[in-house]
């Protein structure tokens, strides 16, 4: 599934945009995602994508 991370499963968040007059539209809120190389261990990598907030947490191990 698109724009979904495949660590955690965070994905889009939806709201309101309000203006400063007061007026509500309908917005999404985009998760920071980022295709990495994750090493999965014995010498297994594969390309996911990954939210920034598991890169910075260390939840994934990057292939160098």
């Amino acid at each position: 599934m698109a724009r979904v991370c495949e660590c955690c499963g965070r994905g889009p968040v939806t709201g309101n945009a309000v203006s400063h007059s007061n007026r509500h539209t309908r917005r999404r809120w985009l998760v920071n995602l980022q295709n990495v190389k994750v090493d999965l261990g014995a010498g297994e990598t594969r390309r996911m994508k990954i939210c920034t907030k598991c890169l910075k947490s260390g939840k994934v191990k990057r292939a160098v």
